[in-house]
């Protein structure tokens, strides 16, 4: 007769589960003198030691991925307030040269050739001269400041101080986010 596992009773050993890990009830006298014969590693399922272990090492691994999403998450955000940023200044530029070549009409004095308002880029100013019948336009809409998840973006008008965070009201020259956060370098994004 062969043997497997080193047991003599192969067929018996597999109905009583010690390879299977079924249940042993209603075995006769003879099966559970065979019950001894089964290992103890054959049973099934984690000891508690095997599930701390392995709480502890998926522990370890989560803890190491949320550092490396948020800082994902900041550079996404950042590579988004610099588009912004860009897109707004592109426009505000655009302004100021047709504004200096006479292609928007009438300006006001202290204006300086720039926008009065980020809304005006939007809603559009009316031209002159071949131009004067149609209203020419610089951005789709404000765009979104990543950092504060709004539409509202600080404001620095031609005479204001550079580093100011008050607007003065008479044009727009220059935008900055509102948010107090700092980039990895130090830098507070408001200087951007």
């Amino acid at each position: 007769m062969a043997q497997i596992d080193g047991s003599p009773y192969p067929r018996i050993r597999s109905a009583l589960g010690c390879a299977s890990g079924q249940s042993r009830v209603g075995l006769g006298m003879e099966e559970t003198r065979l019950v001894a014969a089964c290992p103890a590693n054959s049973r099934r399922g984690m000891t508690l030691v095997e599930l701390i272990v392995a709480f502890t090492i998926l522990l370890v691994l989560t803890s190491m991925a949320v550092p490396v999403a948020r800082t994902r998450v900041r550079r996404i955000k950042e590579r988004q307030l610099r588009e912004a940023i860009h897109e707004i200044h592109t426009a505000i530029d655009k302004y100021k040269d047709m504004a200096d070549g006479g292609k928007l009409g009438i300006q006001k004095l202290d204006s300086y050739g720039y926008p009065e308002s980020l809304q005006a880029l939007v809603d559009g100013v009316k031209g002159s001269g071949q131009a004067a019948d149609t209203k020419l336009k610089f951005l789709r809409r404000i765009p979104l400041d990543p950092m504060t998840n709004t539409r509202d973006w600080g404001l620095r008008s031609m005479q204001d101080d550079p580093m100011s965070s008050s607007w003065g009201g008479q044009n727009v020259f220059d935008v900055y986010t509102k948010s107090m956060d700092k980039a990895a370098d130090g830098t507070p994004y408001s200087e951007w």
